[in-house]
Order: structure tokens, then C-alpha cells, then sequence
């Protein structure tokens, strides 16, 4: 029982901080280009991760297909600790623990899955060392 409530609590979360950076994409767009110029990234990424921020979190809460939804959550991990390195890269360590936080997030929602849905992803139980 607890597993379930940490995937749920982890998956909400998780698709909270999503959710909220494309919100903050949408509406804060100059600042967001100029954030990510700091980083050495185009401004040409903005709407596509919006798309991606929307759609990553979706795929795992809908789960209609949990092929897809494992693709999520790697999208979601490698999209994380990029963000986390790209940060840690300028020197700005406080600016990186969004995305330390939801790398945890996305770790406690992933190893918790198979416990909380009824179709089980086979790539966990791979996982499970």
C-alpha cells in the first residue's frame, strides 16, 4: 500500500514541476530564451519542449500504452539530468535543484510503477536488481 501512495505522491509531483515549467514557457517566454541562451541552448527549443513537458506527463497519468509510457519516463530522465548537468556546468548549483528534485521524483514514480497500475512495465522488472 505504501508503494501506491509514494507512485502516486511521487507521479503527481513530478507532473506538477512538468506542468508548471511549461506554464512558466508559455508566459514567460523572453525570459525563459534568455535562460536558456545562458546555457548554450537555441531559442528554437522553447516550443518544442513545451510540447514535450505537456505530452511526457500525460503518457505516464494516462498510461494507454505503457510502451509509451516507459519512453516518457527515459525522455523525462534524460531531459532531467541535462538540465541538472547544464546547470551545474555554469556554476549555478541552486539554479539545478529543480531538476534534482524531479530526477528523485521521477526515480520514486518509475520503481513504484508496477505496484500502483494493473498492466506492470516489463522494463522494471528488468530494472529490479
Amino acid at each position: 500500500m505504501a508503494a501506491i501512495y509514494s507512485y502516486w505522491i511521487s507521479t503527481a509531483l513530478l507532473s506538477l514541476l512538468y506542468l508548471t515549467s511549461a506554464y512558466m514557457y508559455v508566459t514567460k517566454g523572453d525570459w525563459v530564451r534568455q535562460a536558456l541562451a545562458e546555457l548554450g541552448y537555441p531559442a528554437y527549443l522553447v516550443p518544442l519542449m513545451i510540447v514535450v513537458k505537456v505530452l511526457g506527463p500525460a503518457a505516464i497519468l494516462l498510461r494507454f500504452n505503457v510502451p509509451l509510457s516507459d519512453l516518457a519516463y527515459a525522455g523525462m530522465f534524460y531531459h532531467l539530468l541535462l538540465a541538472f548537468l547544464a546547470h551545474v556546468a555554469v556554476r549555478k548549483p541552486s539554479a539545478a535543484l529543480p531538476a534534482a528534485v524531479g530526477l528523485v521524483l521521477l526515480a520514486a514514480s518509475f520503481v513504484t510503477q508496477n505496484a500502483a497500475r494493473e498492466v506492470p512495465s516489463s522494463y522494471m522488472q528488468a530494472a529490479a536488481f
